[in-house]
């Protein structure tokens, strides 16, 4: 194991799961693995935002509905603060919603995004497909 595997295995995942990195979201991020539910998917992509990671974000994103681009590096920065899984529902066997708050500061000052998520699974892959914004 080299110093960088072994480090990802001791931080703790940005998704809020509690588990290390590398047990957690690393496995999708950095493995090309395929998240098993919409929930892991959600929280993959939940990590991907922190790291800026553009190419696995629209990757994982249902091609009717990904943008081309989503400028993530000229985007004001965004400080990721956490992640809260509100609920994840199985609506169909190929679909399903999770609904989420994920909380951000940017310029120190925090928001919360408030949405319901939802997925496909194409070819036994999860995707996303869009979401619902919720205001409260």
């Amino acid at each position: 194991m080299n110093t960088q595997t072994a480090h990802s295995k001791t931080l703790t995942c940005p998704c809020g799961s509690g588990q290390p990195y590398g047990d957690c979201c690393g496995h999708y991020l950095d493995h090309s693995e395929s998240a098993a539910t919409a929930e892991q998917l959600m929280r993959s992509r939940y990590t991907a935002y922190t790291q800026q990671r553009e190419y696995y974000l629209l990757a994982t994103w249902h091609p009717d509905t990904r943008p081309a681009s989503l400028e993530l590096s000229g985007q004001t920065a965004q400080q990721w603060i956490g992640l809260t899984i509100k609920r994840h529902e199985q609506t169909a066997a190929d679909q399903a919603i999770v609904e989420f708050v994920a909380r951000y500061k940017i310029n120190g000052r925090a928001y919360r995004l408030h949405e319901i998520s939802s997925f496909v699974r194409k070819d036994g892959v999860w995707l996303y497909v869009n979401g619902e914004i919720l205001r409260n």
